[in-house]
């Protein structure tokens, strides 16, 4: 968006109930936990699996998967790099607003350029972001392809498709790498809530 299309009658209004309020509230900090990986890493698979988990422990989660938000949020919005790059910042926004919440958040895309990540990373506080790759090899990831999207790929049907003929720029400093090529996806979930203990979202052992 340009400046000559940004309003410039805004003016931000600060609430009484405050971030720290409602992570008091509801017994745990908020996170943004941002998994990246190729198409068929297992990025939804796990962020679904640690909802779960987090659910289970009375934690107020939510997911924000790429599929759903094509759906609405941004179905507008085709598979070009801008395009890619705008969808990204939007999801960082709404992640924003969900942290702001109180919520732990989870976000499912590809989100292939470093930059991007970067950008959505400088969105909110700092150590509020927790970058998750799912390290899975292209290999692999074809093996899993249940929508047959790869194949398609690879036969031209689908232009600019991640790992096939658009770059994916794996994280070279992540919060966590999880193998999600190799490890199970129990071994997977164990590593992310404890690094949500290490870094203070959860209370260790609900204490």
């Amino acid at each position: 968006m340009s400046d000559l299309e940004k309003s410039t009658n805004v003016v931000w209004h600060n609430a009484t109930v405050t971030r720290k309020r409602r992570e008091e509230q509801n017994g745990h900090k908020g996170a943004i936990l941002w998994f990246t990986g190729l198409s068929g890493s297992g990025k939804s698979s796990l962020a679904h699996a640690i909802e779960e988990q987090l659910h289970q422990q009375g934690c107020r989660t939510f997911v924000l998967d790429g599929d759903n938000v094509r759906h609405g949020l941004s179905s507008d919005l085709g598979f070009s790099d801008k395009d890619r790059v705008e969808n990204i910042r939007r999801i960082s926004e709404v992640a924003k607003l969900f942290l702001e919440a109180g919520v732990i958040v989870l976000t499912a895309f590809i989100s292939p350029f470093r930059a991007e990540r970067a950008t959505a990373r400088k969105v909110v506080p700092h150590g509020d972001f927790l970058e998750i790759f799912c390290d899975s090899s292209i290999e692999v990831c074809e093996g899993r392809d249940v929508k047959g999207l790869y194949k398609r790929a690879r036969a031209g049907e689908i232009p600019e498709f991640t790992g096939i003929s658009s770059p994916y720029e794996a994280p070279s400093t992540p919060e966590l790498k999880v193998l999600t090529g190799e490890d199970t996806i129990e071994s997977c979930v164990d590593q992310i809530l404890q690094l949500l203990e290490a870094r203070g979202v959860l209370r260790i052992n609900g204490q």
